[in-house]
């Protein structure tokens, strides 16, 4: 996991730079697109590996109940 965070720290400093140099627009777009599907990715496997870990400890299942109910909010 922390591979691949440290991958899109060094997407958005790439992001940083091309916005800098006043790269091309589109170049600019697809690797923010490229970024956010990374970050996708990472969210997923992060909330695949909680609920694994809630499903095993039902002291836990309301708390990961509360974080999908916030992730749904904020997706809708």
């Amino acid at each position: 996991m922390n591979s691949r965070l440290n991958r899109i720290e060094g997407q958005v400093r790439g992001l940083q730079k091309m916005y800098e140099e006043k790269r091309d627009c589109i170049e600019i777009v697809q690797q923010v697109i490229a970024v956010r599907q990374a970050l996708g990715r990472v969210g997923k496997d992060m909330l695949t590996s909680e609920a694994a870990c809630c499903s095993r400890d039902k002291n836990r299942q309301e708390d990961f109940d509360k974080i999908l109910k916030s992730l749904f909010d904020l997706t809708s």
